[in-house]
């Protein structure tokens, strides 16, 4: 009797067990919470998601690059012994990227809407458009006759498809913001969500801040709710979502793309290597010379044997060999996409112009700490907050301009963006992942990292030519008076030894300037931030949110 009794429970065990399991795999959670079972998105009120979020989309101009594993650095000769591209092994996150460096006619479009939204003839905006300008004077050589190029190379239609050059590192990074905002507010307003025409009906300096829209909504465009017609209130500038929570648009929501940016010098030289359509060890080991595939820069294709890859100086006084057959086509940068595309459909990864990167440069890369993402120059700021417990945002009589160490004046922000601070204690205490705003020292130019360990002179002070900087280079200092008179104050010292600090970044790729040498994605050189030249441009590149491939999630077995 206790068997019969046993063997029927552990039968109504195993029927129960079986009907929950079948229970658990019919049920889908779309509508309802896998953490509590309560139903979502219910016209009653609950937690409103978006079940249908969709795979990013693919943002304008970008291409998409998938991540993974490679060699970053030179396993191969290094006749320049410089000895700052060691090889190490790197792991890099999916990104989109520019499949063309950002040309003239882009940049032009950056101008226009600067000049339109900040007029130049208001004094308060005036140095904002002056400060986005390429600097066409790089063009000009002592012994050189340039001056067609400083004339028209940036706004003459025939170099529109060209490169833009004469940017420096900050403008680039400006350029990007810029991009962003424009990008997202195309976003919403292709969705219905703000006034088509917003952009166009609101008053000088008020525009649209992704940063904004998600921190605090009602004060996107200068904080009106509608464009006034006629002396009359006609259209919704920022209109709210149909359904019954009547919300602006949140991050949750999967509209808005991730900001546009520099890349990461891992990024740019992973994504230029190319290595997605090679099936090669010596190429995952780092052997892969250019990006395309073989030791030369010439075609040895059967229909276009011979041709040059890209656009690069061939020796001295050759910038674009023989005319006719062995020429490549340019003496100066090239128009984008006039050579084939590397594996991930990325064009003059190679030759046109060098590109600048995200990163502060250093002489190594420390793969000891960070193999993943890796990247320096991270300065870690939050939204202001002011007494009222809401986002700073700035104003026309609150923008706040820089003097570069070259005399130029830029804007820090702009009208309509968030005034940022560095983080304080309150995200550093008692945490093991970062202890400060600025990091772009860490383990190589701070006090730890130097050999002298000890107090580090005060730069802004007396000290200021104290050679205890584990990086002495020159500190150059400009003022600007109350009449608006520059004051430069050049370091004179005798005692600098490097150019090296946090204010030069990397730029990678050869340029219609360099010798086939530097094409090699590996190569590193730097550049001060707030500088320009004729041979340096940029192009932009987006994080992945999702998963790590285009094909989304793999099988199960």
């Amino acid at each position: 009797m206790f068997r019969k009794n046993l063997t029927l429970k552990l039968f109504i065990t195993l029927i129960a067990a079986t009907l929950l399991v079948g229970c658990n795999k019919s049920r889908d959670y779309k509508n309802s919470s896998r953490a509590t079972g309560w139903k979502m998105n219910a016209k009653e009120g609950g937690f409103q998601y978006n079940p249908q979020s969709r795979e990013q989309e693919t943002g304008p101009g970008l291409v998409f690059v998938e991540g993974g594993t490679f060699t970053m650095g030179r396993v191969q000769d290094d006749p320049m012994h410089d000895w700052n591209n060691s090889p190490n092994q790197q792991h890099v996150q999916s990104f989109y990227m520019d499949e063309t460096e950002v040309t003239n006619l882009m940049y032009l479009e950056y101008l226009d809407w600067l000049k339109q939204v900040f007029p130049p003839t208001d004094e308060s905006y005036r140095k904002i458009y002056e400060g986005a300008v390429p600097d066409t004077l790089v063009w000009r050589n002592r012994l050189g006759f340039n001056e067609v190029m400083t004339n028209n190379y940036l706004r003459h239609p025939a170099y529109a498809e060209y490169p833009v050059v004469g940017v420096s590192w900050i403008q680039a990074v400006e350029f990007s913001n810029w991009r962003t905002d424009r990008v997202n507010e195309m976003v919403l307003a292709n969705e219905g969500i703000t006034a088509r025409n917003a952009p166009y009906e609101v008053e000088p300096g008020e525009t649209f801040n992704t940063a904004t829209y998600l921190n605090a909504p009602t004060l996107t465009y200068g904080g009106n709710d509608s464009i006034t017609r006629g002396g009359k209130k006609s259209e919704s500038i920022a209109k709210r979502s149909k359904d019954s929570t009547n919300l602006y648009i949140q991050r949750k929501d999967g509209l808005l793309m991730p900001a546009y940016r520099l890349p990461t010098e891992a990024e740019w030289e992973y994504a230029a290597l190319g290595l997605v359509g090679l099936r090669n060890y010596n190429a995952y080991r780092g052997k892969k010379k250019y990006p395309w595939e073989g030791q030369y820069t010439r075609s040895g294709k059967r229909r276009s044997r011979g041709d040059q890859l890209a656009n690069f100086k061939q020796g001295d006084g050759d910038y674009g060999g023989i005319a006719g057959w062995s020429d490549d086509g340019a003496d100066i940068t090239a128009q984008v996409k006039s050579y084939e595309p590397n594996d991930f459909g990325l064009y003059d990864m190679a030759g046109n112009v060098a590109e600048w990167v995200a990163d502060v440069y250093r002489p190594i890369v420390d793969d000891e700490f960070n193999d993943f993402n890796y990247y320096r120059g991270n300065v870690y700021t939050k939204n202001a907050i002011g007494e009222d417990g809401k986002v700073k945002v700035v104003t026309k009589d609150s923008i706040v301009f820089d003097t570069l160490s070259n005399g130029k004046i830029v804007a820090r922000n702009l009208p309509g963006g968030i005034l940022q601070v560095p983080v304080d204690e309150n995200e550093t205490y008692l945490r093991t992942n970062f202890s400060q705003s600025d990091n772009r020292d860490y383990r190589d130019g701070d006090k730890r990292s130097s050999r002298y360990y000890q107090s580090f002179a005060d730069e802004e002070g007396e000290g200021a030519d104290n050679t205890n900087r584990m990086y002495n280079s020159p500190i150059q200092k400009v003022y600007v008076d109350s009449s608006g008179t520059l004051d430069r104050q050049y370091d004179k010292s005798s005692n600098r030894t490097t150019l090296i600090d946090n204010e030069v970044r990397v730029y990678k790729g050869g340029s219609w300037r360099d010798r086939d040498y530097w094409l090699d994605p590996a190569q590193r050189r730097y550049f001060p931030q707030d500088m320009a030249t004729d041979y340096i441009g940029f192009r932009c590149a987006m994080s992945r949110v999702g998963s790590k491939s285009k094909k989304g999630k793999r099988p199960r077995n």
